[in-house]
């Protein structure tokens, strides 16, 4: 019985590492303007609130939104993001305004940032 307790945990232990071993591959590069979105947003519902209205807030949130992207296009200081597709087929957008990567590239996403595969 213990012999067969070993043999289970040995035999899901590889086929986790083989699937955690498989990197995702870098699709093409984006645009990211997350943070300007984000600051107009919240600039937006600080004014749009000042009146006491929740509609303003609201109305100020989405109009800033909006008005912070464009400003962060605008000034071309959008930040870099990456589609990547996993090993299941399965793609995703990944913010990486810090670090390039080349299309094609073997990456690894790790949390919600991108990591070189170590060869």
């Amino acid at each position: 019985m213990k012999l067969l307790s070993v043999s289970a945990v040995s035999i899901s232990l590889s086929f986790f590492g083989a699937v955690a071993a498989q990197a995702e591959e870098v699709l093409s590069q984006t645009g990211d303007t997350t943070t300007g979105a984000g600051f107009g947003a919240g600039t937006g519902m600080l004014v749009g609130g000042a009146g006491d209205s929740p509609v303003g807030a609201l109305l100020g949130a989405g109009i800033g939104l909006l008005v912070g992207h464009g400003v962060q296009t605008a000034t071309g200081l959008e930040e870099r993001a990456y589609r990547v597709r996993s090993s299941t087929g399965e793609e995703q957008v990944v913010r990486s305004p810090h670090e390039e990567f080349a299309i094609g590239q073997q990456v690894e996403v790790n949390g919600r940032r991108l990591h070189t595969v170590a060869p």
